[in-house]
């Protein structure tokens, strides 16, 4: 544990996953440019899109089950060859029906990493570094999106659609070939012994379903990666380049800005994740709504948001990346260790839930203003920003959903958590106000 060789083994893995993001991100940056290839509308290319993420999202909790059962290393190098091959195809694709399809196996192989890279942790590392590992794997996930905001996007505006994309594929073959020579499992996760002390009723997908922490590790990943999911994958760029009309490089500066925000606050929130375990959800509702907040003021800004503004907006998106991230630890903690890889995927597939509906909800609006711009006797203006205004604050929704559906688990896995165990969590004003000296209730934690 915590060896050379399980560093070797983690550089392995997570380069697959920065892989796997840069093919994720990819369509959303060639957007505008799908949109003209292909002769369809924002609705369309948003269910490209969408279909993509809803495969992505599927797949979770079955590839959750695979980890556990086959072994995570299996998976990460089938997922960078489905990827390649998936990327390969939309090269040459000239309908959107085969850019569909391709989007398809990129999601599928996208779905096979991250868990199976999440899995893979136990097995190498132990004891505090666990919960800020899962940070660094999402930290190097975001340098994919840097590689597909400036490489790809270079590469896709000077050379165009087929050698931009069969480069992409090229990239994933290399993160198998790399996957394949380092990537093993770890130590076993159960011996005879363990296993003879595990209730059958305790284990399976059903087990790690109903356990409280399972549950609330999903609606906090869907709070914390609904936007940054929405954004980052296909609505993000097109509001800069068409909606605010920034050129590739202020665009790609300003987008980048997110993974900025990621670094940044990545072994932050790790480390106050480790500090602080009974304080995960409180940290997750704090950043989401911050950011939302950014962003509530981005888009009431008239008649158009300053740089600055715009630039501090992704930042903060950024940061709930890391956020999102919380949801697996709560679900890792709280399941025993033979279920996590279920209770993973089942956690993981929260902020891909959001974000597809977000997309396809955002790319439908822009649809209808654009009619009804045109109705009245305006030209069309399918990417305007008023649309994106209208279209981004109809999101608006999800984020109300995510908040009361953490809010409903929390309760209920703080509940389970006195009754089991004893332990009641005071609520965090009690605890800031027992930062200023007052007295805190005996028995409670803080």
């Amino acid at each position: 544990m915590n060896s050379a060789r399980s560093w070797l083994v983690f550089g392995g893995a997570t380069f697959a996953y920065l892989i796997a993001v840069m093919q994720r991100t990819t369509f959303g940056v060639a957007g505008v440019e799908a949109t003209d290839r292909f002769a369809v509308n924002a609705a369309t290319i948003s269910v490209v899109a969408v279909v993509q993420i809803v495969v992505y999202a599927v797949l979770q909790i079955p590839v959750g089950v695979l980890a556990d059962r086959v072994g995570a290393p299996l998976l990460i190098v089938c997922g960078a060859v489905a990827m390649a091959a998936g990327q390969a195809l939309l090269s040459i694709s000239g309908g959107i029906w085969l850019a569909l399809l391709a989007r398809v196996l990129v999601g599928m192989g996208d779905a096979a990493t991250f868990v199976s890279v999440i899995r893979l942790l136990p097995g190498w590392f132990e004891g505090r570094i666990l919960p800020q590992l899962s940070q660094w794997v999402g930290m190097a996930g975001q340098l994919g999106q840097i590689v597909s905001i400036f490489p790809f996007a270079l590469l896709l505006h000077v050379q165009g659609w087929t050698p931009a994309f069969l480069a992409a594929g090229a990239a994933s073959v290399g993160a198998a070939v790399l996957a394949a020579a380092l990537v093993r499992r770890g130590a076993p996760n159960l011996t005879t012994g363990e296993l003879r002390t595990i209730d059958p009723l305790e284990t399976g997908l059903r087990a790690s379903l109903a356990r409280p922490g399972t549950q609330l590790g999903f609606w906090a990943h869907l709070l914390g990666g609904t936007v940054p999911t929405m954004l980052g994958i296909m609505w993000g760029y097109p509001f800069l380049t068409a909606g605010l009309g920034y050129d590739p490089a202020t665009a790609s500066g300003v987008f980048s800005m997110m993974v900025v925000g990621t670094l940044v606050s990545g072994p932050i929130v790790g480390l106050l994740v480790a500090r602080f375990p009974r304080r995960r959800s409180d940290l997750v509702l704090v950043i989401a709504w911050g950011a939302i907040a950014v962003w509530t003021a981005t888009l009431l800004w008239q008649p158009v948001p300053p740089l600055w503004l715009v630039a501090a907006l992704f930042l903060a998106v950024g940061v709930c990346g890391p956020a999102s991230l919380i949801g697996l630890d709560v679900a890792r903690s709280s399941n025993p260790h033979h279920a996590h890889g279920s209770a993973t995927g089942v956690a993981n597939s929260g902020g891909f839930v959001g974000g597809f509906v977000a997309m396809l909800l955002v790319g439908v609006v822009l649809d209808v203003v654009d009619e009804v711009r045109v109705a009245g006797g305006a030209p069309s203006e399918l990417y305007g920003l008023d649309g994106f205004r209208i279209a981004f604050f109809a999101s608006y929704l999800i984020a109300v959903i995510g908040t009361v559906g953490l809010l409903a688990k929390r309760r209920h896995t703080r509940r389970r958590l006195y009754e089991e165990e004893g332990i009641q969590i005071a609520p965090l004003w009690v605890v800031l106000l027992s930062a200023r000296g007052r007295r805190r209730p005996p028995g409670v934690r803080q």
